[in-house]
């Protein structure tokens, strides 16, 4: 059950979260192995004996925590009543998330607005109104806070509610044009990201942004996008998790619409107005997307009695493990090694830097 951390627990979830090679996959199953985020901080030297793996300082984390209080920014662990629950119901969820203004509007039906960078005049229109009627019906309107039609979509929905999922960390203002409206959002809405506070984005950040985006929403609507672009990764994330995926139709002769439209004829639901989006978000009242198995539960195994086995195990996954990522049920199932053994050799090699996980849990080798 939900439950709210001590200040000693919190700044445990931090030191770990922001150690090196440390993915919520990762986080996750340390926290199975060792029961806390305290314990497994502890075992980290055992379980990397030849590679020096460094957890931020007790000093360091903790100024991290009152550098967030002093500007008013929230640090939410997974595990606590105040974490978005449709964000919850990742598996596995961004272990802590920063959330700089008003957290309570990520507490209501959300849905993301997203598409090209180089949007056309009239597809920032779309996604302006769009976005105002959304709001107005009593939805908190999400995107990257991007060029195009993400700052469309905030801007229709700043008298609304509306929230920001940011690469980098919550004070990192990308691109700069869009001061004020980072700053507008900050009162009247909320940013959010699992990045540290200060942290400058990088291209191998925006996938986590992405996945975020689908995370805290019913459903994701894509109005502009090229038919290879970030934004259909969050559409391809927005499936993953059981998720709507809709989709505004354009021009063929446009390429900024071919993405929107073969997501239609994929199976994403077209949408024209606010009337259609509601429409389809209406057939998920009250429909429960937390799935009964806890993302931090117990250890299942005492690994230390079966340390030889992990050894073993690790020698036997590296070979299933290929440059393109795969889904670590494929990989399980290709060892024919027991769940809790493959899980814990897999964690090991991320740890030390043998194996790659992607934020949608996939594997691939370094």
């Amino acid at each position: 059950m939900p439950r709210e951390l001590s200040f000693t627990e919190r700044r445990d979830w931090l030191r770990l979260i922001r150690t090196q090679n440390v993915g919520p996959v990762s986080f996750r199953d340390l926290i199975n192995r060792y029961g806390d985020a305290t314990a497994a901080l502890e075992a980290l030297p055992s379980l990397i004996r030849n590679k020096p793996i460094n957890p931020p300082r007790v000093d360091q984390v903790e100024a991290e925590m009152d550098h967030a209080e002093q500007m008013g920014v929230r640090l939410i662990c997974a595990i606590e009543p105040d974490y978005p629950k449709y964000l919850r119901a990742l598996d596995p969820p961004p272990p802590v998330i920063a959330v700089m203004g008003r957290a309570e509007v990520l507490h209501r039906p959300c849905v993301a607005i997203i598409g090209s960078r180089n949007a056309s005049a009239i597809g920032q229109r779309f996604a302006n109104g769009l976005a105002a009627e959304l709001g107005q019906a009593g939805y908190t309107v999400v995107s990257g806070m991007a060029r195009g039609i993400d700052s469309a979509a905030h801007q229709g929905s700043l008298t609304t509610g509306t929230a920001a999922v940011l690469g980098g960390g919550v004070d990192h203002i990308y691109p700069r044009e869009n001061a004020e409206l980072h700053a507008q959002i900050q009162e009247s809405g909320a940013i959010v990201s699992e990045s540290p506070l200060g942290y400058r984005a990088t291209a191998r950040d925006f996938p986590r942004r992405n996945r975020i985006i689908s995370g805290l929403c019913r459903g994701v609507i894509v109005i502009e996008a090229a038919e290879r672009s970030g934004t259909l990764i969050t559409a391809r994330y927005a499936l993953e998790q059981n998720r709507e995926v809709m989709a505004a139709p354009g021009s063929p002769l446009d390429p900024r619409t071919k993405g929107c439209n073969r997501l239609i004829r994929q199976g994403a639901h077209l949408i024209e107005s606010a009337e259609d989006v509601i429409a389809v978000l209406e057939t998920l009242r009250g429909l429960d997307l937390e799935e009964p198995g806890e993302s931090f539960a117990s250890a299942p195994f005492d690994a230390n009695r079966v340390e030889g086995d992990i050894a073993k195990a690790k020698r036997q996954v590296v070979d299933l493990l290929s440059p393109t990522p795969t889904p670590r049920d494929d990989i399980i199932r290709a060892s024919g090694l027991p769940v809790p053994l493959v899980t814990a050799a897999l964690m090991e090699m991320e740890l030390a830097g043998d194996a790659i996980v992607e934020p949608d849990g996939k594997i691939s080798r370094v």
